[in-house]
């Protein structure tokens, strides 16, 4: 079965995408098409990426990476909750990014951005750097608004729709995982 891990892009102390990366994933294991895990970047206590050599080369000398590395390989596909700081995404989700680069080749990502313009800036950085890690971003996101779908700029509360764009990205991020699997078993 497609498994597509949801990767809570920010670590901020009272980060507003970690309700965010729970309804995405409330929302996604009521599926039965595929298999998905939540993937919290405070899990893994990446430094500032401390490899001698770079991702491409594939050899990790240090355990967090190695653990990083084996935990991104076991997915077909992501789905990335990003928050939008300073027009871009956060520092620790690119961080955790650069640390690897086979392990994300030819999968399928999607992007649920969150901000005061729904994460626009953030969701349009991130595909440059799935592109150039040979990652299929797929059309449709979530963009959700710290103005509409959060009370007082903290208390996620998202508008009924999203959850239809929420449903047509996690179709979307199905379809190109699962069309990509030749390139991946290859």
């Amino acid at each position: 079965m497609t498994k597509i891990g949801i990767i809570l892009g920010s670590t901020r102390p009272g980060r507003n995408g970690e309700a965010v990366a729970r309804w995405v994933y409330d929302i996604a294991s009521k599926r039965t098409d595929a298999e998905f895990e939540l993937v919290d970047l405070l899990d893994y206590k990446l430094p500032h990426l401390d490899e001698a050599l770079p991702p491409s080369l594939g050899q990790y000398s240090q355990p967090h990476t190695q653990e990083w590395a084996n935990k991104i390989a076991s997915f077909d596909g992501f789905i990335m909750v990003t928050p939008e700081y300073n027009h871009s995404t956060s520092g620790a989700l690119k961080n955790a990014i650069d640390y690897l680069y086979a392990e994300w080749n030819n999968k399928a990502v999607a992007f649920v951005g969150y901000g005061g313009l729904g994460g626009a800036r953030a969701v349009e950085h991130l595909r440059l750097i799935a592109g150039e890690l040979q990652m299929a971003d797929v059309r449709s996101q979530v963009s959700l608004s710290l103005f509409h779908d959060f009370e007082n700029f903290s208390v996620f509360k998202p508008g009924d729709f999203q959850i239809e764009a929420l449903n047509t990205t996690l179709d979307q991020v199905l379809a190109w995982s699962e069309a990509l699997a030749p390139l991946r078993a290859a």
